[in-house]
């Protein structure tokens, strides 16, 4: 887990946003940035740097390494830091809570403004880069990957996804990104998979989320990681969220993918609610929310 960082903001001083800066400048071009570069990427004299960067060392915002010169390289820590940094400075959030959530991929920490937020940060590639090198398809077109540069596609992705789909599909509403970062709507109820439905409520709430994925067809993608841990429950109905990985309708693999998340859901309630699960054609299901006809295959309604 990558520590929260929200805490030493106040510490931070603004030459140490522009040498975090230099850092992530240098990043573009290679994985450690030589220490004699950094004035230059920084726009600070090299006696500021060497200041500099024993403070964010220290913070855990930078790290070094010795290869056959010495290099830094942002932490993820630091790279939290430059996205908290510009949120601030547009006055997206005013601070940072307790944690909504940690996952193999993001971490999501409550958000203070004039009204409830969460604020995610994108972790791909954090623990297993390589495995996620194979299986996103944004990170084949550049020679040099980085973990941040893996995040903060993995980010626009998701943040350019919520914008297509709000308000017409339930998705938290979009307020802002940077970075590897996304600032939206704090969602209620609890996960699907810890919800604990009773019987009543098994197929109105499976209903819904298939109502959800072919609203989401309709406006042009399709989820591609559907799962029971992707979607809130709430009294006031259903939510969808994390997707980083979706896709739209017109890509080669769309249908697979479509097919891939009824299957997954639909396994989902057949092993956790198998009495009340209706038998439903899987393939029909997916036919439908192609047709966008999902109103006159719901007898399962």
């Amino acid at each position: 887990m990558v520590r929260n960082v929200a805490g030493e903001m106040a510490e931070l001083e603004p030459e140490d946003f522009h040498l975090l800066s230099g850092l992530e400048h240098g990043m573009r071009f290679s994985r450690w940035v030589a220490e004699g570069k950094l004035p230059g990427f920084s726009g600070l004299d090299s006696e500021n740097v060497d200041y500099r960067l024993d403070r964010c060392e220290r913070r855990g915002l930078v790290e070094r390494k010795t290869i056959q010169y010495t290099g830094y390289r942002l932490t993820f820590e630091g790279y939290d830091a430059l996205a908290l940094h510009t949120f601030a400075e547009r006055e997206t959030i005013d601070g940072v809570g307790s944690s909504l959530g940690v996952g193999k991929e993001s971490d999501v920490y409550e958000a203070r403004s004039f009204q409830p937020l969460a604020l995610k940060y994108h972790r791909e590639g954090y623990t297993n880069f390589r495995e996620v090198d194979k299986e996103r398809d944004y990170t084949s077109d550049k020679e040099h990957i980085s973990w941040f540069y893996t995040a903060r596609k993995a980010a626009e992705r998701e943040y350019e996804a919520l914008e297509a789909l709000y308000p017409d599909v339930q998705v938290p509403r979009p307020v802002d990104g940077n970075r590897h970062a996304i600032v939206m709507e704090k969602m209620d109820g609890v996960e699907l998979s810890r919800a604990g439905l009773t019987d009543e409520q098994v197929v109105p709430v499976l209903d819904l989320v298939l109502e959800q994925m072919t609203a989401a067809y309709r406006e042009g993608l399709v989820h591609a990681d559907m799962s029971e841990y992707n979607v809130f429950v709430a009294a006031d109905g259903v939510t969808v969220f994390d997707w980083p990985q979706a896709v739209p309708t017109d890509h080669e693999n769309a249908e697979e993918l479509l097919a891939r998340d009824i299957e997954n859901l639909l396994g989902y309630f057949a092993r956790k609610y198998p009495h009340e699960t209706p038998d439903i054609d899987e393939r029909a299901l997916a036919t439908a929310i192609r047709d966008d006809s999902f109103e006159t295959v719901r007898t399962f309604a």
